[in-house]
């Protein structure tokens, strides 16, 4: 980790997850039994973007068409979330999705190869594909002819749009949280320092 991650690690949130007053009941309620899901305190995601209650229902609503009712298996799903979270260097999106990624069949070894090794012989050809066609949206903020086919020889038409989109959103919310500087949420029932 480099020192400006460490440094924006450290820091204090810009917004304050919100209190129960402050993101309504459903939030907050939303926002328990996630936690107890993800075996965290309630996300500190939730809680901020909570405070803008309009916009979370909305954006929570589509971002759960990605995650967990997409239509892409959700081992492929949390494969994809895990190396953008990555790339992004976004470790509350990583640490949040390891755990979730334990539960759609990630391994120990998939998840330090999602990192490390993307191209590795030892994910299956779809994976490969979407593993790269991840890491060149990245990089490129698009996908050349020769990714798209490689690509759209594992996806059809709808599940190419599913992926491109659940890359676009994850990179658009691993910004967001390390705009707002959240840290990852603490395992369940240790307190923050």
């Amino acid at each position: 980790m480099t020192a400006p991650e460490r440094a924006r690690d450290a820091a204090a949130p810009r917004i304050a997850p919100g209190t129960r007053a402050e993101v309504g009941l459903p939030v907050w309620l939303l926002s328990h039994a996630a936690g107890l899901v993800s075996g965290t305190r309630p996300p500190a995601l939730f809680l901020t973007l909570g405070r803008h209650r309009r916009l979370f229902r909305g954006w929570l609503r589509f971002a759960g068409r990605l995650m967990p009712r997409g239509t892409l298996p959700r081992r492929e799903t949390e494969l994809v979330i895990l190396r953008t979270a990555h790339l992004c260097g976004c470790a509350y999106e990583f640490e949040h999705h390891r755990r979730l990624a334990r539960r759609a069949g990630v391994t120990r070894t998939d998840l330090e190869r999602v990192v490390s090794a993307p191209g590795h012989e030892a994910w299956s050809a779809r994976e490969r594909a979407l593993l790269a066609a991840t890491d060149m949206l990245y990089e490129q903020q698009d996908l050349d002819d020769a990714m798209w086919r490689r690509l759209r020889a594992h996806l059809d038409e709808a599940a190419a749009i599913e992926f491109l989109l659940l890359a676009g959103h994850y990179r658009m919310l691993a910004t967001t949280i390390t705009a707002l500087r959240l840290s990852p949420d603490a395992p369940r029932g240790r307190r923050r320092g």
